[in-house]
């Protein structure tokens, strides 16, 4: 037993020299990168439906193999045919997760005022001013849609509105979204400390797992965060209920203490890896 071990110690060692010999700095540097790129891809797949699309992918493989290893000859050949086609059914499967991944690519921007430790008073501001207004159109049945831009620009949306280029504050917020006001309709869109644009078009949700219940606000909300990284908070018309969507979710009827910390949880959690960690617990607990 011993003698055993000793030889497959002598024979790890040898390939360990061998490639010591061999190995070379960049192809360390190529193995980091392409690890780095497969966790990254199996994590954004991981995040969305495409994860189903995937187990379904590998059962194919699977069983194609054990028709292979069975010589189960017609399913064998069909199977052939069906993964020769990989890269078309991979991207005809994948459609949307492929688009959703290159916009974020096209539109990230480095938005300093989220990165940086000394804005963090002025950004509690900001949420302050928010929430003051949340409340107040909440008691009014005010319906509302404000949308806080973190890393990826919502210019292509900012566009379909109306440029405020203004400081936040509850009385600006409650006057857009008054009943008779002329920006009422549409989202408005708050980029770092600013109003950027208000009565602007958001995409609606395809996702058909949504309550039947649910207005447009609410399907253009979680349409936004299915294709950003943005927080978006719907107050509805009927009730005057707070509801956030972040990332193709949506919390709905939030009382306002889990409100403010849902929201701060997800604005500020670029600042520290605890917020960010924190920010996924309290998500998950809504």
């Amino acid at each position: 037993m011993l003698d055993t071990v000793r030889e497959v110690a002598r024979q790890i060692i040898d390939i360990l020299l061998t490639l010591r010999s061999t190995l070379r700095i960049w192809d360390v540097v190529d193995i980091l990168i392409m690890v780095f790129l497969i966790y990254s891809v199996l994590s954004f797949m991981q995040r969305t439906s495409a994860s189903s699309v995937i187990k379904g992918l590998l059962l194919l493989l699977a069983v194609a193999w054990m028709a292979n290893v069975f010589n189960m000859n017609i399913l064998s050949y069909l199977l052939r045919q069906v993964l020769q086609m990989g890269v078309i059914v991979i991207v005809v499967l994948f459609q949307p997760e492929i688009r959703k991944m290159f916009e974020r690519m096209g539109t990230t921007r480095l938005n300093i005022m989220f990165r940086r430790r000394g804005r963090h008073e002025i950004i509690e501001a900001v949420l302050k001013q928010i929430i003051a207004a949340c409340y107040a159109m909440g008691k009014k049945a005010m319906g509302a849609i404000i949308v806080i831009e973190r890393k990826v620009g919502l210019n292509d949306y900012a566009v379909t509105g109306v440029s405020i280029d203004a400081n936040v504050s509850s009385e600006l917020l409650q006057n857009i979204f008054y009943q008779n006001s002329p920006l009422h309709d549409g989202a408005l869109i708050i980029r770092s400390d600013r109003v950027l644009a208000a009565s602007c078009m958001l995409p609606l949700s395809n996702n058909y797992s949504l309550g039947k219940d649910l207005g447009m606000r609410h399907r253009a909300g979680v349409g936004l965060t299915e294709r950003s990284d943005a927080v978006v908070i719907i107050l509805s018309e009927q009730t005057g209920a707070i509801s956030i969507a972040v990332d193709g979710m949506l919390k709905r009827n939030l009382d306002n203490d889990t409100f403010e910390k849902l929201l701060r949880s997800e604005v500020l959690q670029d600042y520290d890896i605890r917020d960010r960690n924190k920010s996924r617990k309290l998500r998950d607990k809504v």
